[in-house]
């Protein structure tokens, strides 16, 4: 079978999703030094070395087996969700007033009264700060924890297979799976901003496209619902599957002293992942939402997004590390709400995220999985403490919220603080190399970790430090 280069830009618009005929241009050899599993094969001690220097909060390193990140595209306003200032100067603070939440002494926006309840059980930054108010630019150190090199134009232009990678590639890249499940899947459309360009820090960049993440993309609200992405077509089936990988392991014989280029291998890599997943039982027991009940489904909300949140706790519990659950553009607008904020806050953007934040604690936590799964709201950024003229808010990277919950995070958490008009932070302002390194210590992944790019040069994994007031 042939197989075509592709360019980054067509990886970009692809979305870097399981694609068969996804390649790149280095040898073999150089692939494999690119591939390889940065930490294994250390001795015992050595690793037990490096992880006891790697834990500034010595419990909480390793505790999280797993990880959903809900990102809310254009950037929730810090006002009307986590950081709401109801004593605030009245052109900035807006419509809607603070309520009390189950942590004494913390105040949510009254948009959030669900999430209100379960406060004392989240961890709230609310002084993350960066300079970047460019949606694209802004998400891959939003994603991956490392900005572009200085100089980089903070402007809309396509993602490159040199970024830095995303979290779920590192993950994959460092712990292959050993089951027939994904690594990484992400959840809803790749996110793009209006005039079609993706957003950064969604791809795995110089990992290279075997390190991808399996993607569903569609419509999730029928009771009914099956998840196109796990079924054959009909020209392909699981017997005809079957028959490749034997015709596969029998030109593998023929070929092993031969110098491959890692387009061959990265096809290989593509058929043996869909052999897996059309073939599995439980891959197929996963991805079937359908069989949640609907009055569990209900108590996520009715929403793409909710459903989403639903579908992710499944895939987390059946054993996929990552998921990645996108809130971008729906019917009724998106989080960059440059016009009708309050409305559009009001009516959508708030109670879907309200529903479907307590509905994944509530559920995970009554599985039992909390003190192993790690749930995060993250964004490129907040939005400006003004009100503009058309009664909405622009961007503003110079302060916003995130939101953490689960394992190795300390309930009840309020860390960091924004001035009255929620602008600018006047305590332990944080960055997205920050979080990441907070990410990754809960992972129990080193801090001194390296990863090597197509080219062999090394890049350290994490630039940043450990939020360690947030961890338990």
């Amino acid at each position: 079978m042939a197989v075509p280069e592709e360019s980054s830009a067509k990886h970009a618009n692809s979305g870097g999703c399981l694609n068969f005929q996804s390649v790149s241009a280095v040898t073999r050899r150089s692939a494999l030094r690119a591939g390889g599993a940065f930490g294994i094969g250390l001795s015992l001690p050595e690793l037990l070395r490096r992880q006891a220097n790697a834990t500034p909060s010595g419990g909480s390193f390793g505790k999280a087996r797993g990880v959903i990140m809900l990102y809310l595209h254009g950037g929730h306003p810090q006002q009307e969700t986590f950081d709401p200032k109801p004593n605030g100067p009245s052109a900035v603070k807006g419509e809607f007033g603070a309520i009390a939440t189950s942590l004494p002494g913390t105040q949510f926006s009254e948009l959030l009264p669900r999430a209100a309840t379960i406060a004392d059980q989240l961890a709230i930054i609310r002084s993350m700060s960066h300079d970047n108010p460019n949606h694209v630019t802004a998400s891959l150190p939003a994603g991956t924890g490392h900005k572009h090199p200085p100089g980089t134009p903070q402007t809309d232009f396509p993602p490159a297979t040199s970024d830095f990678p995303a979290f779920g590639a590192v993950l994959d890249h460092l712990r292959p799976q050993t089951s027939n499940l994904p690594s990484w899947v992400r959840l809803g459309p790749l996110m793009r901003r209006s005039n079609g360009t993706t957003l950064h820090g969604q791809l795995p960049g110089f990992l290279g496209a075997r390190h991808s993440h399996f993607a569903v993309d569609q419509k999730l609200l029928k009771d009914n619902v099956q998840i196109e992405a796990i079924k054959p077509s009909t020209e392909l089936t699981v017997s005809r599957v079957g028959s490749r990988q034997s015709l596969l392991r029998e030109i593998d014989e023929q070929r092993r002293t031969i110098d491959q280029s890692a387009a061959t291998a990265n096809l290989d890599v593509f058929y043996q992942r869909a052999f897996s997943l059309l073939s599995s039982e439980a891959t197929r027991q996963a991805f079937d939402l359908a069989a949640e009940p609907r009055s569990l489904r209900d108590t996520y909300g009715w929403t793409e997004f909710g459903q989403r949140c639903v579908l992710a706790r499944r895939l987390i519990e059946a054993g996929v590390p990552i998921v990645n659950v996108s809130y971008c553009h729906t019917p009724s607008g998106s989080w960059d709400t440059h016009s009708d904020n309050f409305n559009k806050m009001k009516k959508s953007l708030a109670p879907t995220l309200d529903s479907a934040l307590h509905g994944l604690f509530s559920d995970l936590k009554d599985r039992g999985l909390l003190d192993e799964i790690l749930v995060v709201v993250n964004a490129e950024f907040g939005r400006t403490p003004v009100i503009n003229q058309r009664a909405g808010r622009d961007h503003w990277p110079w302060v916003y919220s995130l939101a953490l919950t689960g394992a190795g995070v300390r309930p009840g958490t309020i860390f960091g603080a924004s001035d009255n008009s929620a602008a600018y932070p006047v305590e332990s302002p944080r960055t997205q190399a920050d979080f990441a390194a907070t990410l990754y210590h809960l992972l129990g992944i080193p801090a001194d970790t390296i990863l090597h790019d197509q080219t062999d040069r090394p890049h350290p994994l994490v630039i940043g430090q450990p939020v360690v007031e947030i961890l338990g």
